[in-house]
């Protein structure tokens, strides 16, 4: 597929060619078709961009809506779990059908069983003639009866697996949903029931930190070097953040060029080590293309530390850590801040803050 060239003049020009290129391929109209493309052609999601352009020429919404459930899995949460319920209510009636079946067969089976020993306490009318029979429809009745268990367990099994296909499914979307697209760490929908799992108890709050961090003069590298540039670093800073970190630690990407740490079980020292590690190890590492060998220069990021029993909520966690992360900012970059060293731990001027 090749999509309609995207005009220079951004977000009136982007839009105009997505409703250009979505009716050039016979798209319809539908919102989450819209998002698709738009993100897509203003560049901001390089892999979701190559996903639109690896379509045919006449895409089916089928197409369309596996690259949202990929993508924007937040979007199609809904549609995805009403099918699940319906797959699950389907297979328990069948289940539940399946056992009326077995309890009505056991209960036959008890009925010959009954007959067969009334026949049996009459031994004034036994015969070998009648022993024979009895025995033979014993023999029929217990084959019948092993046959149809046989058939119940190959069922039920059968019907398990497809429970179990449908359980993973709902894992899958869970993970999807809770994962950032561009980097696959957390995204920031699991970030805030993460933090959130703090304050549930008074150990969360003893032996939890947060660092936020945020790459510096990001909109300056997107500007000079293009979005597919700003996506392919923010990659490997995630990159970085997550492979020189404890297995145990949650790092998330919560915004355009933010991320998000939290420490569990470290003082406040060792919090602010895990930070300058990190922002030592960005800072190291070379940023250059591996197909034309371009140096995008040295890329910094600034931090900002809070721990959770300087905070008394999730809110005010996040907020004291941001007030941290712009001091950072403001004293010149490329540097951790812990909000316990902040003079009076003002707050900061909200309408002065600017991230670049």
């Amino acid at each position: 597929m090749q999509p309609a060239a995207v005009p220079t003049d951004r977000n009136s020009d982007i839009a105009s060619a997505v409703v250009a290129t979505m009716r050039q391929l016979g798209v319809l109209g539908l919102p989450r078709n819209y998002e698709i493309f738009y993100e897509a052609l203003s560049g901001s999601n390089h892999e979701l961009s190559l996903a639109v352009v690896s379509l045919s020429n006449r895409p089916t919404q089928e197409d369309l809506d596996h690259i949202g459930r990929t993508f924007f899995p937040q979007n199609h949460g809904p549609a995805i779990v009403e099918h699940a319920r319906e797959m699950v209510a389907k297979e328990l009636e069948d289940i539940a059908a399946l056992l009326r079946s077995e309890r009505t067969h056991i209960e036959k089976y008890g009925r010959i069983l009954d007959e067969t020993s009334s026949g049996l306490s009459n031994r004034s009318l036994l015969s070998q003639d009648l022993l024979q029979k009895i025995a033979g429809a014993m023999s029929v009745a217990t084959s019948s009866t092993l046959d149809h268990n046989r058939q119940v367990a190959g069922t039920l099994s059968e019907k398990t697996a497809e429970l179990e296909s449908v359980k993973s499914k709902l894992e899958e979307y869970k993970r999807l949903a809770d994962t950032d697209p561009l980097t696959q760490i957390w995204n920031r929908r699991a970030f805030d029931k993460e933090i959130t799992r703090i304050y549930n108890s008074n150990r969360g709050i003893l032996f939890n930190a947060l660092i936020l961090a945020d790459i510096d003069r990001f909109k300056d590298i997107n500007d000079r070097y293009g979005h597919p540039v700003g996506d392919r670093i923010i990659q490997i800073v995630a990159e970085i953040f997550q492979t020189s970190i404890r297995a145990d630690m949650f790092v998330a990407r919560t915004g355009g060029e933010e991320f998000a740490l939290i420490v569990e079980g470290a003082s406040e020292d060792a919090t602010y080590q895990v930070a300058e590690r990190i922002r030592v190890l960005i800072e190291q590492t070379p940023f250059t293309s591996s197909q034309t060998g371009m140096n995008y220069g040295t890329v910094t990021v600034s931090m900002g530390i809070c721990m959770a029993s300087e905070a008394d909520s999730p809110e005010d966690l996040y907020t004291k850590a941001d007030r941290a992360l712009y001091r950072s900012k403001v004293s010149g970059r490329n540097r951790v801040t812990r909000h316990s060293t902040m003079a009076g731990r003002a707050g900061k001027g909200w309408l002065l803050y600017k991230k670049d």
